[in-house]
């Protein structure tokens, strides 16, 4: 199987409930990650570099922002004659998209039937993962799967909706559960499954004659028995989006030289929309320590263990640790900010202070001023 033989389909609105600080203003797909990226920009780059070059993303609401980052697609490659970025909003078809992925799928049938690559791969834009899947290609077609999910072996997130499965010794699902919480030493769903193009059409029309609308358990858990369900378990970093205190966390993560590997990984490279921005300027009274500063920024102060979108001003005196702080957001002078995550175009007049903790830290909503 080739990656030019799958169509790549991104859930872009999916698990917002669990981040609505985040996503009060914007899609998941569309919320700001590690200084430049957006969350989409990983899945959307997977695809791209295991040579899927058709990649269409279900929109629900709020999309304006993932409008404005995708465009055309040519930052992924995907600005073409033929096939390309397809943006998949939602008054597309007569139903409208409230119910879950199985009526989202309904309301792209169309698109799907229209379509002649043979494989869909299907995938949330809530994890940061840097996956190879011409390897799930691979397997899918050695197993000679009907589905191929993938999966992480370990700690599930806290969530009010977990996948969790019962993988037989040769590599095949037995059994699979939806429940609330989090399990340790489990085989958890990372929210991707490569399926037939024919096969998803039918069993989505089957699920919308039958008002059965939840993707894992009415699609998913009430097929297992007959299927040859596959799973592929993704060993390398991942961080799944599923509170604030996950996002935070998520971008801390990134002042480890071995997760920054995992994640850009040179020969996988993660894509994203270019701001040709001058590069970071640092004043002569700045220290800055063990964080990570996009181009644009301008540093007077001093900043420990934070992660700086573009364009972010950190005025003389100003102190910050532990802090994501998002594009052109300005800290007033001797300013103090710990465990904060601030949103766009946030604004800290002079002598605030305002402090967190680790797995409780404050937010700071868009265009606020403090």
């Amino acid at each position: 199987m080739r990656g030019n033989d799958v169509i790549g389909i991104l859930f872009a609105y999916v698990h917002e409930e669990r981040v609505r600080e985040l996503t009060q203003n914007r899609v998941m797909a569309s919320v700001p990650y590690g200084g430049r990226y957006r969350l989409v920009d990983f899945p959307l780059s997977n695809m791209v570099n295991s040579g899927i070059n058709k990649v269409g993303v279900i929109t629900e609401q709020n999309y304006q922002s993932l409008m404005d980052h995708l465009g055309s697609g040519k930052a992924w490659d995907l600005s073409r004659k033929r096939e390309g970025l397809y943006l998949l909003p939602p008054f597309g078809a007569e139903t409208m998209r409230t119910e879950g992925k199985i009526s989202s799928l309904a309301s792209i049938m169309r698109f799907l039937k229209n379509s002649h690559e043979e494989y869909v791969l299907l995938s949330d834009c809530d994890t940061v993962a840097n996956i190879d899947y011409k390897e799930v290609f691979a397997l899918h077609t050695a197993k000679e799967a009907d589905i191929t999910i993938v999966y992480r072996h370990g700690t599930s997130p806290d969530t009010d909706k977990n996948v969790v499965y019962t993988v037989d010794p040769e590599g095949f699902i037995r059994d699979m559960v939806v429940k609330r919480g989090s399990d340790t030493d489990c085989n958890f769903g990372m929210g991707m499954c490569l399926i037939s193009r024919k096969r998803l059409m039918a069993m989505v029309e089957e699920c919308m004659s039958r008002n059965l609308y939840d993707f894992d358990r009415d699609l998913l858990q009430r097929n297992l028995p007959d299927l040859r369900v596959c799973g592929y378990e993704f060993t390398g970093s991942a961080y799944s989006i599923s509170s604030l205190g996950s996002y935070f966390k998520a971008n801390m993560a990134l002042m480890d030289p071995k997760v920054r590997a995992q994640l850009f990984e040179p020969s996988r490279p993660i894509y994203t929309k270019v701001r040709d921005d001058m590069p970071a300027r640092y004043g002569l009274g700045s220290q800055v320590s063990n964080s990570i500063i996009a181009d644009g920024c301008l540093i007077e102060g001093e900043v420990e263990n934070c992660v700086l979108f573009r364009g972010v001003q950190v005025h003389k005196g100003a102190k910050l640790r532990n802090c994501v702080i998002m594009q052109d957001a300005v800290i007033g002078e001797n300013s103090r900010l710990d465990f904060v995550v601030a949103d766009k175009d946030t604004i800290f007049d002079p002598n605030r202070t305002l402090m967190g903790y680790q797995t409780y830290p404050v937010f700071v909503a868009k265009g606020s001023k403090v």
